[in-house]
């Protein structure tokens, strides 16, 4: 995956240092701090904002936010201060079922996903958001509903919890659409081990109901590029079935599927205005936070 565009002196943390971090806590604060200081922006990204009062402008202020028109009255520099919007719900779907505790280079899809969530959670806590969290796997195990007071709990929960179902997603996406009835802001976190239709379909009635869906599909490196030479079992961590396989022989076509089944993903989201974004699990958690700062710019504008 091409690395996004970014602000100078943004940092990039390693999720396998991440992982060394015993406290969910530290680490979003190490990831999310560090971010926001690279983005030499004002510490609300990407929320609605209203206009609260001027204040006289200082050196080193931006000049966007100078008052021209008040400028012109008074022949004197004042800038504009602002007051974010408070009211947005945010919420992580979490995917624990069984497939995510696959791991190839010392982090699992379910850690990274943990780290990836708690990151989110506490970007939109300094945004005065308030944060919820759902985990699911074939239903829903456990609910957080949004509150702004919600980080803590959303945090130990993600501290606590264990992959070890088999999952899909028509039944927890349906049931989620009973626990999503105001508007806001819900990212999804899955390896969509699942028919990209299929997939899609279970997220449409979420969408439709009025929620600004994001997806983050996670792989780790070796489902994307199958790096293996000896003949051995595979085994399909979902059902526990084994399957004996030759990885020269069929490298090139696992590649060719699963770059099939990210595009047909990638695609259908997009048709049914789902944003979208693959994530590589020995990807920087930081690029997790661009696009997600990005997508909500946008969808501040229209609410």
């Amino acid at each position: 995956m091409d690395a996004p565009q970014t602000s100078p002196g943004a940092r990039f943390v390693d999720p396998k240092v991440l992982a060394r971090i015993g406290s969910l806590n530290l680490l979003a604060r190490t990831v999310v701090d560090g971010f926001i200081n690279g983005l030499h922006k004002a510490p609300y990204l990407g929320v609605s904002i209203d206009f609260a009062e001027h204040r006289g402008y200082m050196p080193g202020d931006d000049i966007r936010f100078i008052d021209w028109r008040v400028f012109a009255r008074t022949d004197r520099f004042y800038v504009k201060q602002f007051e974010a919007d408070t009211n947005a719900n945010f919420s992580v779907m979490f995917d624990i079922s069984r497939s995510m505790n696959f791991g190839s280079k010392g982090i699992t899809k379910l850690d990274y996903g943990r780290y990836l969530a708690a990151c989110l959670t506490y970007f939109c806590t300094k945004q005065r958001d308030r944060v919820g969290l759902v985990t699911f796997d074939d239903d829903i195990v456990t609910r957080i509903p949004p509150s702004a007071k919600h980080l803590d709990v959303v945090l130990h929960e993600l501290d606590r919890i264990d992959a070890g179902r088999p999952g899909s997603l028509a039944h927890p996406m349906f049931r989620a659409t009973e626990l999503f009835k105001r508007r806001g802001i819900v990212v999804v976190i899955s390896d969509f081990y699942e028919d990209p239709q299929a997939a899609v379909d279970a997220l449409k009635p979420l969408r439709y109901g009025g929620t600004d869906l994001i997806v983050f599909h996670l792989l780790d490196p070796a489902e994307i590029e199958f790096p293996y030479d000896d003949a051995v079992s595979f085994q399909d961590i979902e059902t526990g079935r084994k399957l004996p396989v030759v990885p020269e022989k069929l490298r090139e076509q696992y590649r060719a599927l699963v770059q099939e089944h990210i595009a047909a993903l990638s695609k259908l989201c997009g048709e049914n205005r789902i944003d979208y974004a693959l994530f590589n699990t020995a990807t920087p958690l930081d690029h997790a936070l661009f696009k997600f700062l990005a997508v909500r710019e946008k969808l501040s504008r229209v609410r």
